[in-house]
């Protein structure tokens, strides 16, 4: 159960960090309406990811038990490279004049999160099979692994929400500082998948 817990509670956390559509969409919606009004697209990963993970879980299973462990090993090369890319992002000037125009329900902000490719590459590649090997190990660590992600998603989408609106989102400092906590959960958890992965497949 505890490795199902540190995974979905790792990923979430880097997840939620990491710029993206959904990130830029929130930082817009406090600079427009303030962070008290923008909090509840906090969960727009709730509304919006149900459909994508029935979808590719119904997918998942009727793969066999080798190409399940070939995508695990493809999801921890997917956070391998995603590290990579917060390491750049690490030593880049923080870009605080970028300007996007927001949406203005929270039904768009799922639309949002719908067209964003992460959550359908989560799922595809690191969520679902580590799911399916939960799910077989017992359901309740599948479960405990779809908690932990999403508790600590919306959790960190929502401190992100407020940071954003009381301190500008911590200073070019804090980004930095979590950008570079990201790029080591992410290796970290890329290492694990990968090497699970390949030890699962050459037990087969």
């Amino acid at each position: 159960m505890m490795q199902q817990l540190f995974l979905g509670g790792g990923f979430a956390f880097a997840a939620s960090i990491q710029p993206g559509p959904l990130q830029a969409f929130l930082l817009s919606r406090v600079a427009a309406v303030g962070w008290k009004r923008t909090l509840p697209a906090c969960l727009a990963p709730l509304l919006s990811d149900g459909p994508i993970a029935l979808i590719v879980l119904l997918l998942l299973g009727q793969l066999s038990a080798t190409a399940q462990h070939l995508l695990k090993a493809a999801g921890g090369i997917l956070l391998l490279y995603f590290a990579w890319s917060a390491f750049r992002q690490w030593h880049r000037p923080i870009d605080r004049t970028a300007q996007i125009t927001a949406p203005q329900t929270l039904f768009q902000a799922v639309l949002v999160n719908v067209l964003n490719p992460n959550p359908y590459l989560g799922w595809a590649l690191v969520l679902g099979p580590a799911f399916l090997d939960a799910w077989r190990q017992h359901p309740a660590n599948a479960i405990g692994l779809i908690v932990a992600f999403y508790s600590t998603l919306v959790g960190m989408l929502a401190l992100f929400i407020v940071l954003a609106g009381l301190a500008r989102f911590l200073g070019p400092q804090g980004q930095r500082a979590l950008l570079g906590i990201s790029a080591i959960l992410l290796a970290l958890l890329g290492t694990y998948l990968l090497i699970t992965g390949l030890k699962n497949l050459s037990a087969d």
